[in-house]
């Protein structure tokens, strides 16, 4: 009997389908063995072994159930054919692919973090590292729907990308930049590789490195890879690859990678959208009454545009606007998108956290949050992405804006801000 997973298998009921995707006729498998209804776990998992003859997790299941004919199971792994560790890796995929193909999913739930996206972006994709889970989001009038979800591997060392070589998958919002084909690849990257903007200028600002952080495929030998197993990228088997490639927009389709999924209620999610709407058109029209003063108190103290910190930035715009006798700012292509909680601590902080003060500690880190750092694991943080259609008495432009705001003492204000 496969007890590690044996409580989840028990109260869900065979899932019929007339194809059913490999999670699902692994929790069916399974599920029988469970149940001690060995010659159809057999039919299952042959049938999945010939479908995908290197899905090392089934080829596994069926060792165990070839020796389940002399001696009864006692858990996943029986064989004594597989390392001790390759087989925790693979009862990790087990138990991640099970409790995917078994979770009853509410529609009435989303993501925190999609708050609004503009018409252009026609999906969005949602990484949940502790789940070994992708999510492909719709984008229907500026909400989101979920269309599709893939199991993923993430890097070996988990989540929260810090350095070159950490082995860990970034936590933060970005893009697909660009799909390098199989022909420009390796074969260890499969059907090919979206690649991924990371460091974006929120990294790039905390000190992260590292480069190379794609969504790519599996080697031709290996149907899928254990949730563990990659030095930083996500990975998908290529036949995910291929079906999550008919959603993605190069240069475009936001990628939001989080330690663990928020999920909230469509009325969270609209209150959170008009809290920031709000915030950000209070801005906008701030900027147009010219006082600049009011302009300024939209930006924390610890706000960078390129070379300008909040002391150059504020004396360009007292010089700027006492030349205007009138100004209008238009916003369009709005999106806004909550920062996904938990990313590892920047530099600053985790020095900080090894003083043996703990008090002292406190205080180091207080004081980093209050003056240069801020972390995106910390809750009310955005980004927030628009074209600015700026006219005034003596200039006009149009400009895209990318802003990195964060809530400090109960409202929210620009931390960063880049000017594409």
């Amino acid at each position: 009997m496969i007890r590690f997973c044996l409580a989840l298998l028990l109260a869900t009921p065979a899932l019929q389908a007339a194809e059913l995707d490999a999670d699902r006729q692994m929790a069916n498998s399974l599920l029988a063995v469970s149940q001690s209804r060995m010659p159809e776990a057999q039919i299952a998992v042959d049938k999945l072994t010939q479908q995908y003859p290197n899905f090392r997790l089934a080829q596994l299941i069926k060792g165990d159930l070839l020796l389940a004919r002399a001696q009864p199971l006692q858990t996943l792994g029986n064989t004594g054919n597989v390392r001790n560790a390759e087989l925790e890796q693979l009862r990790d995929e087990a138990r991640q692919r099970v409790s995917a193909a078994t979770e009853v999913f509410s529609n009435d739930k989303v993501p925190a973090y999609l708050l609004n996206l503009d018409d252009s972006y026609r999906h969005a994709l949602v990484v949940d590292a502790s789940r070994a889970r992708l999510y492909v989001y719709e984008n229907r009038a500026g909400l989101p729907v979920r269309v599709a979800d893939f199991y993923i591997t993430i890097g070996k060392a988990g989540a929260g990308k810090q350095k070159e070589g950490d082995n860990r998958t970034p936590i933060g919002i970005y893009t697909i930049s660009s799909f390098k084909s199989p022909s420009e690849l390796t074969d260890f990257y499969g059907g090919g590789a979206f690649t991924l903007s990371y460091p974006n200028e929120w990294d790039t600002r905390q000190g992260r490195n590292g480069h190379g952080i794609w969504i790519h495929g599996t080697p031709s030998n290996n149907y899928s890879r254990t949730p563990r197993a990659s030095e930083g990228c996500v990975v998908l088997a290529n036949d995910d690859l291929r079906q999550l490639g008919q959603y993605i927009q190069t240069g475009k389709t936001p990628v939001i990678i989080a330690e663990q999924v928020e999920w909230v209620a469509y009325d969270v999610l609209d209150t959170r959208r008009n809290d920031l709407a709000a915030a950000l058109d209070q801005w906008r029209t701030d900027w147009e009454s010219r006082d600049t003063e009011r302009l300024l108190s939209h930006y924390s103290a610890s706000f960078h545009a390129g070379t300008q910190n909040l002391q150059s930035f504020a004396a360009s715009k007292y010089k700027v606007n006492a030349a205007k006798s009138w100004i209008k700012v238009g916003l369009s292509k709005l999106s806004l998108m909550l920062y996904p909680q938990g990313a590892g601590r920047g530099s600053k902080d985790a020095e900080a956290l090894k003083d043996s003060d703990p008090l002292r500690a406190k205080a180091r880190v207080e004081s980093y949050a209050s003056t240069t750092t801020l972390y995106p694991e910390r809750p009310n943080f955005a980004l927030v992405t628009f074209e600015q259609d700026y006219q005034s008495s003596n200039l006009s432009d149009s400009t895209p804006k990318r802003q990195f705001w964060s809530r400090e003492n109960g409202r929210w204000k620009i931390i960063h801000e880049t000017s594409l």
